[in-house]
């Protein structure tokens, strides 16, 4: 669900969303593995405190993945989030989206699983 005053195409990263997170999971391949996020609580909004679900179906990595957060086509400062194993294929992490000055709510979560590689996704926020 984009909000209420979304321009479409105003801003370049809108037309690579691959996440509609605010419906719920989103999933990629990587290498064999399906990589799903989710985040809570909905909708997901800037500067607010958020958990990040990372759940992984096929072989599991033999470290954590972690999650670089992050606007598509924008230089930012390192907001990384630190997932701990919950279960034996599930992980979680708290972390903030930041809102951004330009007034862009284009986010990218890179979901990082060791050995396997980076899962993008690319969705909208709230402010």
């Amino acid at each position: 669900m984009l909000p209420e005053n979304h321009i479409p195409g105003a801003y370049a990263g809108e037309n690579q969303i691959n996440c509609r997170i605010h419906d719920g999971p989103c999933s990629r391949s990587l290498s064999g593995l399906e990589v799903t996020l989710d985040i809570s609580p909905k909708p997901v909004k800037a500067m607010q405190d958020l958990v990040f679900k990372v759940s992984l179906a096929g072989e599991g990595p033999d470290q954590a993945p972690y999650i670089d957060l992050g606007m598509p086509g924008m230089k930012m400062g390192p907001n990384r989030v630190i997932l701990e194993k919950i279960s034996r294929t599930v992980y979680e992490g708290k972390g903030v989206i930041v809102r951004c000055p330009s007034g862009r709510r284009t986010w990218q979560a890179t979901v990082t699983v060791p050995g396997k590689g980076k899962a993008d996704f690319i969705f909208d926020v709230i402010y």
